[in-house]
């Protein structure tokens, strides 16, 4: 699996307003950075859940664009600057690092820019 597949397949989630799929995509543990905060995430549930209460804020939203800028990348992890699309206009700005499992890749560390 490519690092665009996987933001591909990310979209696909988030537009079936599936949080389980996403939740699936977060390693355990992993680490949400915001300003002032970061948010350790012990639990796949933990995830889902978030996801399933906050689909409100992607109302409306029918077409999710991932446009992926692959930062660094070894063996151990990725780190991708995406900007995310929606409607056509960029909304949301991320910075993944990613960490090769089974099937693909998890995201163990996500930070707003």
């Amino acid at each position: 699996m490519t690092v665009s597949e996987f933001f591909a397949d990310y979209a696909e989630a988030l537009l079936a307003r599936d949080a389980a799929a996403i939740a699936r995509m977060y390693a355990v543990p992993a680490l949400i950075v915001f300003p002032g905060r970061s948010i350790p995430v012990t639990d796949e549930a933990e995830t889902e859940a978030f996801f399933a209460s906050n689909w409100d804020q992607y109302e409306g939203v029918d077409e999710a664009s991932p446009q992926v800028d692959v930062l660094a990348e070894s063996a151990a992890s990725v780190w991708a600057d995406v900007t995310w699309s929606y409607g056509g206009s960029p909304r949301e700005r991320f910075c993944y690092q990613l960490v090769p499992a089974a099937d693909g890749y998890r995201i163990a560390v996500l930070t707003p820019l």
